[in-house]
């Protein structure tokens, strides 16, 4: 077992293996993406056995994701201060053992539960891993690479999910969709120090930003829990708006702690890398933008097209290739341009892809109106989750990789939250009134769903509009160094400048 040592620099440890690190790491990022769509399919069969309100069959895809998104920042602080193989053996073991109470659950508050604790032990593994691999590849070629596989998997691991989600419940039973997390977590606890080395900030032993901690974690909590009840609840809602408020407040003070301890939770400085900083903004709105995308298409399919569960699930698989295709196109266009070209070119795609989709007739076909703009979108999808992975890690320090790490992942998960409780909201602006007046005639309501529908895509295209134009304006243009990078070394490229100065 490697001694727990800790490291300042990228590369791979003594005795360890660059690429059986890389598939470790990925192998438990898969697992945690997958777990974030894998219930959708189910849940008509998970409210049969249970007896579950529609009301608290929300909470069992809210649960996870909430818990998931406001403990990231924290998983990463956890990482970087007790050591990164530490904190993902533990949260596998977490994540495993809330996978099974989650099978063997025979009531809604026992599942919405260890969903919520699933959630936990995928906070502590998604940064971990992610800044194990960040530790593993030095800046450049290699760690582009790497990111590349990495960034790919969000896109994949969100479609495999609904495809397996469907083909479990449908099959041996709607407790396997979380059982089969058992085998795995346990697997990868006990091969862990034969494959990872373990690495920790230095210096960073002993000291821990508590207040800092607790004071983030619960805004980021409030924060997103209050933007997913959006929806339900309505913005100008008593719950809503005080919710938003009290996020605001407990951000400041988290600010006002960080500005005055000695070792924060969040360095200050780490916001002076402007590649960086664009990036997580960007994640914000991309996030949001293709968090609806899925969750609209997937009624699109079903209510408009009539697709069983199963069939919009599978419909899906030619932009899992697509996603896959587009990250391999990004990764290795990485030395050639910059982030800021690629970004905006998986964007340009993107947008296409959900302008097509508005367009979409109710009388369409899949091969006319659903594949074209999937494959767009696919290929947007894949360019953009890479390359704004990459950009997040330029000139973070080794020390700093969980923070970093949990950053990125927060702005994804609020922007998820973010983008699909107010394209939403638009979606729905007035559906209750107008399905009344269908007077319970199928095509009329099909009419109705597929209007909602297609002012979601809108909706989504002019959320990636405004993300396509932060991106053009904000980020910075081919080669450049950030602050604090030794003028004598000259950056390869946007994406992969010379090392921080520590």
């Amino acid at each position: 077992m490697a001694p727990d040592t800790p490291t300042n620099r990228s590369g791979p440890a003594a005795g360890f293996s660059p690429g059986l690190i890389l598939a470790f790491v990925c192998m438990g990022q898969f697992m945690v993406f997958t777990d974030v769509s894998i219930v959708n399919l189910a849940l008509p069969s998970i409210q049969d056995s249970l007896g579950m309100t529609d009301v608290s069959l929300g909470y069992i895809v809210t649960a996870y994701a909430t818990v998931l998104g406001g403990f990231l920042l924290l998983g990463g602080r956890l990482a970087d201060t007790f050591g990164r193989r530490r904190m993902l053996q533990i949260g596998f073991t977490v994540f495993a053992l809330a996978s099974l109470t989650s099978g063997l659950a025979d009531s809604s508050t026992v599942l919405i539960i260890s969903r919520a604790v699933q959630g936990f032990g995928a906070s502590l593994i998604t940064p971990a891993a992610l800044s194990i691999l960040t530790n593993t590849f030095p800046e450049g070629a290699e760690r582009n690479k790497a990111l590349g596989i990495w960034g790919s998997l969000a896109g994949i691991a969100s479609i495999v999910g609904v495809i397996l989600g469907g083909v479990l419940s449908n099959g041996p039973g709607w407790e396997w969709i979380f059982w089969i997390n058992v085998p795995i977590g346990a697997a990868a606890v006990l091969l862990a120090p034969r494959l990872v080395p373990e690495s920790r900030a230095e210096g960073a032993k002993g000291r821990f930003d508590t207040p800092g901690a607790v004071t983030l974690t619960a805004a980021l909590l409030l924060l997103i829990f209050t933007l997913g009840e959006a929806t339900h609840q309505g913005w100008g809602s008593a719950r809503t708006v005080g919710g938003l408020i009290g996020a605001a407040v407990l951000l400041v003070a988290f600010i006002t702690i960080e500005l005055k301890v000695k070792s924060p939770m969040m360095p200050p400085s780490i916001f002076r890398l402007r590649t960086m900083r664009v990036a997580n903004i960007s994640a914000v709105m991309v996030f949001g933008t293709f968090s609806a995308l899925f969750f609209f298409a997937s009624l699109f399919m079903q209510q408009v097209y009539g697709y069983s569960p199963l069939k919009a699930g599978f419909a899906y698989v030619p932009l899992a290739f697509c996603v896959a295709a587009g990250a391999g196109v990004a990764s290795g266009l990485t030395a050639k341009f910059s982030a800021r070209v690629l970004v905006m070119a998986g964007l340009v795609l993107a947008i296409t892809g959900l302008l097509l989709l508005w367009q979409a007739p109710v009388d369409g076909s899949y091969a006319m109106n659903l594949l074209p703009p999937f494959i767009l979108l696919g290929l947007g999808c894949g360019m953009v989750f890479v390359t704004l992975q990459i950009a997040a890690f330029v000139g973070v320090s080794d020390e700093h990789a969980g923070v970093g790490a949990g950053l990125i992942n927060t702005s994804q998960e609020a922007g998820g939250a973010l983008g699909l409780a107010v394209i939403a909201t638009i979606a729905y602006n007035g559906m209750t009134s107008e399905m009344a007046a269908t007077n319970g005639k199928p095509e009329l309501i099909t009419e109705v769903q597929a209007a909602a529908n297609q002012d979601a895509f809108l909706s989504a295209a002019v959320a990636g509009l405004v993300a396509l134009l932060v991106v053009a304006f904000l980020m910075p243009r081919g080669k450049h160094q950030e602050p604090g990078t030794p003028a004598a070394v000259p950056a390869q490229d946007n994406l992969a400048p010379a090392p921080v100065e520590k």
